[in-house]
């Protein structure tokens, strides 16, 4: 896995990353799993999922994403931003190897987060929004489906 050798002596090294691979059921170069860094450089905590086990060794692509803004925040509120922003990501992509995480996703952690993925970000969406993944507008009070009511 040449690629963790590429990433393993980058300064700014936490934040998320992806997993592409074969897999059984899905078939060939599909997203497997959506992980995070946050006191390990993405070389070391990737190589310490095993990924060289994979039955198709050869065929895994490593994609990572670090965070931006205008500042960069302290580590507490990075690290905070780097778990939220996997959390939504693994909710709205479902990837084939993060099944565990994806079944509930709480509501008022993820209810303002707003993900832009810029780059290369694969299969992921360009945009998710927790406002999207949540019950945010479940109870939208006056919500009406245009049209359904008579104009005067």
């Amino acid at each position: 896995m040449n690629q963790l050798s590429e990433i393993k002596d980058k300064k700014v090294n936490f934040g998320v990353y992806q997993i592409y691979g074969s897999h059984s059921i899905y078939g060939a170069d599909k997203l497997l799993y959506i992980g995070k860094t946050v006191k390990q450089t993405f070389g070391i905590r990737i190589a310490q999922e095993g990924w060289e086990r994979n039955s198709d060794e050869k065929s895994i692509k490593i994609y990572v994403g670090h965070l931006a803004g205008t500042i960069t925040p302290s580590n507490e509120q990075w690290s905070k931003e780097i778990d939220l922003a996997e959390r939504l990501l693994i909710y709205s992509h479902s990837p084939a190897r993060n099944s565990q995480s994806i079944p509930k996703i709480p509501d008022k952690d993820l209810l303002n987060i707003h993900v832009l993925n810029w780059g290369n970000y694969r299969d992921l969406l360009p945009e998710v929004s927790g406002a999207r993944w949540t019950s945010k507008y479940d109870d939208m009070p006056n919500y009406e489906v245009y049209g359904e009511h008579d104009f005067p």
